[in-house]
């Protein structure tokens, strides 16, 4: 059995005032504590951070629709060079909050689909809706999940590390291992000739004394 929604969170809304009289219209602005783990991976809003939530709410046949925008500051990092960012981040969403009792007249008998579809849907609960879940689904899909300081963002260097957008110059002389490999062997091959140079000298040198 879930647990009763709590009137005093400030994403939990109370319809009484909006009653269920089709067509009846309420609008409500509203800011609030943003919710732990409100983002992604890179990029989301830090837990206690400013949410303002303009909101409105309409009395349908079978519920509440909900249509709102909210609008945060979000915190990451840049995929490419790593360097932290800060954006404004704008999420439009709308769900419809049923009845109760209107979803179960609406359906007179329950099936393995009809408990998945109700999984899905959201409830009013003695008269009020918890908005938690559509935020955070709108936060979510709204973030890049790719986010970047800027759309040509060089990135880091792959041989140092180094942030290329602070060196725009920045390179290393890249050599071929198998080039370098005959280097070596020509290296020592002069090393070997040097031998043999001084050995043929010294043995001259040798004959000229005697």
């Amino acid at each position: 059995m879930n647990a009763r929604l709590d009137h005093r969170s400030p994403l939990v809304f109370d319809t009484r005032e909006l009653g269920r009289r089709p067509g009846a219209l309420q609008r409500l602005s509203r800011s609030v504590e943003a919710p732990a783990d409100l983002g992604n991976e890179v990029i989301g809003v830090s837990q206690g951070a400013p949410v303002e939530l303009t909101l409105r709410l309409e009395s349908v046949m079978d519920g509440v629709l909900v249509t709102g925008t909210a609008r945060a500051s979000v915190q990451g990092e840049c995929v490419r060079c790593l360097e932290p960012l800060e954006r404004e981040l704008e999420a439009d969403f709308q769900e419809l909050f049923a009845y109760p009792d209107a979803d179960a007249r609406t359906r007179p008998a329950e099936s393995g689909d009809d408990a998945e579809d109700e999984e899905d849907t959201f409830f009013v609960e003695d008269d009020l809706f918890d908005l938690e879940p559509v935020l955070r689904d709108a936060v979510v899909l709204a973030l890049p999940m790719q986010p970047v300081c800027r759309e040509d963002c060089p990135g880091l260097c792959s041989d140092c590390g180094e942030r290329l957008a602070d060196d725009p110059d920045h390179h290393h002389d890249a050599v071929d291992i198998r080039w370098a490999a005959l280097q070596g062997l020509a290296g020592t091959a002069k090393d070997g000739e040097k031998d043999n140079m001084g050995g043929a000298e010294a043995g001259v040198d040798e004959k000229q004394e005697k």
